[in-house]
Formats: structure tokens, C-alpha cells, sequence
């Protein structure tokens, strides 16, 4: 019997694929992706399996699960900075851990994200005022599309908060399979024992410095990992918060008009020397991004919540972003879950929040 997509993924849950192949090589990957389109099956490319929520009836098609390994460092200048080529089925936090020992700047505070390297600039990860973005030279990609392998560089891939163009070129309506199946990503890394400044206040609390401030790359390291225990988001098999696609819904970014009616349906429920939303640079001067935890939260579901029918699957009690696993768990019930808190936070601030994770055979 094939694998359950359960046992692919960190929210544990999902059924088995019709058929299911390992690449370790790139032209094993890229093989088998063109026989899959070739043969006109549906196919799913699964890397670390920590940003999919699939369906308990599992996936009529083919999953690639991609187990490339490489760590390339081409050209290393003090001047110029250190250029670093991964292969796709890296794991992301081995490759920062690496860059940390190095003393390779740029990535640090992107410690303990659980996935492989390959998934990094689809959704632009990003955590603790970095992202891939700021850092990524080119990626080489296979197109589907046109049957060649490509290069693509930061103006092509057309990066933006938790999105790219990789993320946003899927096959057919509603599809989880991208036209594009990442073979490497090279980072521009700087060579310094630093970390780039501190971008986050709550990391510069944990590190008792000013924000903007650098840091041993060690201790930015160190303390990212801190936080990201504290929030539930270091995966650990014992701990079912860490059962998770990590935050499940990406924080809202809303014009000017849009935050103004936020705040004062905020003031409305909270009172008028209540609390008020968070406020952050969307990277326009017309958008203003807030924070989809206080949004949660505000709306009344905490830490820890579950829903009245005793489903298994609710809100970790680290972190209000995460929807986990409690053990037996199947994806209907974290649906659930995420049905209620966004069509409860759309009632409480008139906001519709939106899924990071990509859901495949399913529907919020």
C-alpha cells in the first residue's frame, strides 16, 4: 500500500497518493515529473510536507517527493559575498545552521522553519524581519509549461509578502501542482560573523538589544530558535502544537480605508481605551499590513481553543496563528478549526482571513 500523505507531512494528516516516487537526484526529479505529465496524471511535489494540508481521501495522482541533497559554494569573495547553491530537497534549517557555522550573513533569523530549501522562495518564507527574498540571486527551475529547465532571477519571480510568481503559477483552477518544480536556489550570503541588523522587537528583547542591532550570528540564531520553541514552531514528536502547517493564515494587508474600519469596529467591541490592532509597513505607502494573531485572539479565540464538538484539532496553546494536530486528527476536523476562526474574525472585524498552507483536495 502507498504511503499515507500523513507521514509526509507536519500536520500528520492527509491519505495516500495513487502513486508515490523519490527523486535524490535532479534528473531523477525532473524525470519523473515529465512522465507524470506525460502520462496526463495529476501530480504533487512534496518536499519537507510542512506547508500542505491534504485531504483524508489522500490524492488521485502521482506525489514526487523530492530527497534531492547538495550544498554548492561556487565563488566565495570577501568583497563580493559568498554565493550558495542548494539543491531542492535540502532541509531549510540544516542549510542555515551550516550558513551560521560559515559565518554566512543573510538567513539567521529564518532558523528553525521546517520544510525543505526548494519550497523557500515559492511562498517567500519569511520570519523575524527576514526573507528569502532578500537574499535569493536565481532559481533554477524545470517548466512545466514549456518542458526546459530555467533560470529565474528576483525580477522574474516577482516576490512579495508570503508570495511569488512560483506560488501564484499553478496548473488548472484551484490546483496545488505549480507549473514550476524548483530544482536549486542560490542565496547571496555576506561573509561576516554578524548577523544582518535585528529586525524584530520581540528578537531584540530576547537578545537585549536595540533593534537595528547586529549580533553574533550564534546568538540571533539561538534566540530565533527561542522564540519559535516558545511559539510551538520547532517541530518536536512529543509535542502535538508543533502538529502543524506553522501559522496557518497570513497577516492581512488592507488600504488605509480598509485598517481605519478595523479600528474602529475594535474600539467597538474592545472599548475606546481597549486595544487597538497592530499596525505594520506593507511595503506600499496605499497598504498597511496588521497582525492576523491579535485579530484571532480579539475575536475570541485563544490560545488552546477548540471547537464546542470536541473535534482534535484546535489552536495550539503557544501561539494563536497555529492550528494543530492533537493526535488523531483527520483534515476535516482542522478545517474545521480554520472555518470557524476565519468566518469569526470576518464577523468580529470584517476582515476574511487567507490560508498560507496549500490545501490539496480541499476547500476553506
Amino acid at each position: 500500500m502507498t504511503q499515507s500523505l500523513a507521514g509526509l507531512t507536519t500536520m500528520r494528516v492527509g491519505g495516500p497518493p495513487r502513486r508515490l516516487l523519490t527523486a535524490t537526484t535532479e534528473a531523477e526529479l525532473v524525470e519523473a515529473v515529465r512522465e507524470v505529465d506525460e502520462a496526463g496524471e495529476p501530480l504533487l511535489v512534496v518536499g519537507g510536507g510542512s506547508n500542505l494540508l491534504v485531504a483524508d481521501d489522500g490524492f488521485p495522482g502521482t506525489v514526487v517527493l523530492v530527497r534531492t541533497a547538495g550544498v554548492e559554494v561556487p565563488d566565495e569573495s570577501a568583497c563580493g559575498g559568498v554565493t550558495v547553491t542548494v539543491a531542492a530537497g535540502e532541509n531549510w534549517d540544516d542549510v542555515v545552521a551550516r550558513a551560521v557555522e560559515e559565518g554566512w550573513s543573510g538567513i539567521e533569523a529564518l532558523s528553525g522553519i521546517p520544510g525543505a530549501t526548494g519550497a523557500t522562495p515559492v511562498q517567500n518564507v519569511g520570519a523575524y524581519g527576514q526573507e528569502v527574498a532578500q537574499t535569493i540571486a536565481r532559481v533554477r527551475v524545470w517548466d512545466r509549461a514549456e518542458g526546459r529547465v530555467r533560470t529565474m532571477f528576483p525580477t522574474d519571480l516577482e516576490f512579495s509578502y508570503r508570495h511569488s510568481l512560483l506560488k501564484g503559477s499553478m496548473l488548472g483552477a484551484g490546483a496545488a501542482t505549480p507549473r514550476y518544480v524548483v530544482l536549486t536556489v542560490t542565496f547571496s550570503l555576506r561573509p561576516t560573523e554578524l548577523s544582518q541588523p535585528v529586525g524584530y522587537a520581540a528578537l531584540a528583547a530576547g537578545l537585549g538589544v536595540e533593534l537595528g542591532a547586529r549580533v553574533p550570528l550564534a546568538d540571533a540564531r539561538d534566540a530565533v530558535l527561542e522564540q519559535r520553541r516558545n511559539r510551538g514552531m520547532v517541530l518536536d514528536p512529543a509535542d502535538h502544537d508543533t502538529w502543524s502547517c506553522g501559522s496557518f493564515f497570513t497577516n492581512p494587508i488592507l488600504t488605509h480605508e480598509q485598517m481605519a474600519a478595523v479600528r474602529e469596529r475594535a474600539a467597538e467591541r474592545l472599548g475606546p481605551d481597549g486595544p487597538t490592532p497592530p499596525e505594520f509597513p506593507a511595503g506600499d505607502e496605499d497598504h498597511v499590513k496588521t497582525s492576523a494573531a491579535w485579530l484571532i485572539d480579539k475575536a475570541g479565540f485563544t490560545k488552546g481553543y477548540a471547537t464546542r464538538d470536541g473535534r482534535p484539532a484546535g489552536l495550539s496553546t503557544k501561539h494563536t496563528l497555529a492550528l494543530t494536530n492533537r493526535g488523531t486528527a483527520r483534515a476535516e476536523d482542522v478545517l474545521a478549526v480554520a472555518r470557524e476562526v476565519r468566518d469569526g474574525v470576518e464577523e468580529a472585524f470584517g476582515v476574511r482571513l487567507v490560508n498560507e498552507p496549500v490545501l490539496v483536495g480541499l476547500e476553506l
